[in-house]
């Protein structure tokens, strides 16, 4: 486990492992610091390691060169429910290649530049970076929708006294 570079990452319940250097890119091998998780089905805390298949997301770039995590997807087994669990990271959306920081700078890039230019400095197709931000458009009109239900309700509750 590398301190140093964990640190710099600055990524929830991950360490880096190790890394690799190339003249364009940064590769970091994470390992989980979770030794299990919570069942979202019936919300037993499991151990019980089914498999592991790491997948490969791109992270903000570090000194100009583009970081990839080799981060391990596990999936876990719950003896409760009789069910498998895939973990879910806090830095990661589900079904994701891309950290949630890289992502929201993608999108905040598009109000400053075009999306051909994003697309060259960033070595991404002009297709995923339209998927990135109607990813990150979407995201955000959910959660300003929960935060108006949310001021409702509380309205509701506590104003109508």
């Amino acid at each position: 486990m590398n301190i140093h570079f964990t640190h710099l990452l600055n990524l929830p319940g991950v360490a880096v492992e190790s890394c690799n250097f190339s003249h364009d890119s940064v590769s970091f091998k994470l390992s989980v610091l979770a030794e299990g998780t919570y069942c979202p089905h019936c919300r037993n805390y499991t151990k019980e390691l089914h498999q592991t298949r790491p997948i490969v997301v791109r992270d903000l770039p570090v000194y100009g060169k583009t970081v990839y995590l080799k981060v391990p997807r596990r999936q876990f087994y719950c003896r409760v429910c009789q069910r498998y669990i895939t973990e879910q990271l806090q830095f990661i959306d589900w079904r994701r290649k891309y950290t949630r920081r890289y992502e929201e700078s993608i999108y905040s890039q598009i109000n400053h530049a075009n999306i051909e230019q994003i697309s060259q400095q960033q070595h991404l197709g002009i297709e995923q970076i339209k998927n990135i931000f109607n990813y990150i458009s979407q995201k955000q009109k959910k959660q300003h929708r929960f935060e108006l239900s949310k001021k409702m309700f509380c309205y509701e509750t506590h104003g109508k006294q």
